[in-house]
């Protein structure tokens, strides 16, 4: 990443003004039409515009609260997951009585309470190859809140082939970051997101949200930031992040901005792919480890309701043991596995039984034990999250 030379400054509007605003648009958007550089010109380019959020989790909730309070005519929402309980802390845009609902719906109804005059399009799926070029060609601009990296390659490349432009942020523990991308940018300055990372990252090095947790808060930031970014697009206004990459540390409350420059060697994406493939939920060394050496959760329980001596080793972070774990087990985190600190650790006179919080990380470091030389070593199938939906329903599932 460096710096890509002098261009600079605002891009032409995304979006033309619609003919009218009503008296009680002028109402409401008062505070933006009374801003020279927003103006009535500038509100009627929001109502006008169609934008499409990726996801309504914890970048999506502040994002589509703001772009409706801002005015945006359409917003389509692409979600096929249910609220649960521990959204909550994040994913402001739902509360306690949606807990069961589909996000996209409990979005829409949190949307059309900020401000009735918007549209909304629930488009309740998961984001596919498959149609995603056609349903991003139906909007003006995409904004992307994803936390899984095959579909961020996904909304790129269909960004890409319909040509749109779209917004991304991105948040672990105490960090963010955001962009713009946009390939056929129409200053010269086109970059997309594998100028950024050209390749994943090797399965099980970056953690997600869900296994590494996040600072609800830190996603009002970010999400904040997002929608900024799509306000300036549709108006044309100030210099966005195109070709730049915004790094925040909430605990050093820094913001630090990185150039972005296109790849020389970047190959041209001609078509979508498969991109769980591209990505690998888990490393093929993982895969092939784990296969026939796993156990349900109704089979490791059989096994310890026999009687057998087995060693229950948690690879997962002290953090996620003081939470919930199996009874019996010792903790074992896999990066000490991995580094070959913690075979030590793991008994050799009875056969051993790994998990984690869904059966991943347990996977990768079975690969390491059975290098190792631990052959009948075994991992848990859905990890302690499965054990406690399916066997010890006291347990708390974080």
């Amino acid at each position: 990443m460096s710096s890509q030379g002098s261009l600079t400054g605002s891009l032409p509007p995304l979006v033309e003004p619609a003919a009218e605003l009503s008296n009680e648009e002028v109402a409401r958007y008062s505070r933006h039409l009374i801003i020279p550089d927003v103006g009535m010109d500038g509100q009627k380019r929001l109502k006008n515009a169609k934008v499409l959020v990726i996801g309504a989790g914890g970048l999506g909730s502040p994002t589509l609260l703001y772009l409706a309070a801002a005015g945006i005519g359409t917003i389509g929402i692409v979600e096929f997951d249910i609220v649960d309980e521990s959204n909550l802390q994040r994913q402001v845009i739902h509360g306690q009585s949606d807990i069961g609902r589909p996000k996209a719906e409990s979005a829409r109804d949190s949307i059309l309470e900020i401000n009735p005059y918007v549209t909304v399009n629930i488009h309740d799926q998961r984001l596919e190859p498959e149609g995603a070029i056609e349903l991003f060609s139906q909007y003006d601009l995409i904004l992307d809140g994803t936390d899984n990296f095959a579909t961020r390659y996904l909304v790129n490349d269909a960004a890409v082939l319909a040509h749109k432009p779209y917004v991304w942020g991105s948040i672990y523990r105490f960090e963010g970051q955001a962009s713009v991308f946009w390939e056929d940018a129409p200053d010269g300055r086109g970059i997309n997101y594998r100028d950024l990372y050209p390749q994943a990252p090797p399965p099980g090095m970056v953690p997600s949200c869900a296994e590494g947790g996040v600072l609800g808060i830190l996603c009002a930031s970010i999400g904040s930031i997002m929608g900024t970014e799509a306000i300036k697009l549709i108006c044309g206004i100030g210099e966005p992040l195109l070709g730049r990459l915004m790094v925040y540390d909430a605990l050093d409350m820094t913001y630090r901005t990185i150039k972005i420059r296109k790849d020389p060697e970047g190959e041209r994406i001609a078509g979508l792919i498969d991109y769980d493939d591209f990505c690998g939920v888990v490393s093929s060394e993982a895969s092939d480890a784990a296969a026939g050496s796993t156990l349900t959760a109704a089979e490791l329980k059989q096994r310890i309701d026999a009687g057998e001596k087995l060693a229950i080793i948690d690879v997962r972070e002290p953090v996620e043991w003081d939470i919930v774990r199996i009874e019996g087990a010792t903790l074992i985190p896999k990066g000490e596995i991995l580094s070959g600190e913690g075979l030590a650790k793991v008994p050799q006179d009875r056969p051993t039984v790994l998990y984690c919080k869904t059966g991943i990380r347990s996977a990768e470091a079975l690969a390491a034990l059975k290098r190792a030389g631990f052959a009948d070593a075994t991992h848990l199938q859905g990890g302690v999250t499965a054990w406690a939906n399916q066997v010890d329903k006291t347990l708390p599932v974080y």
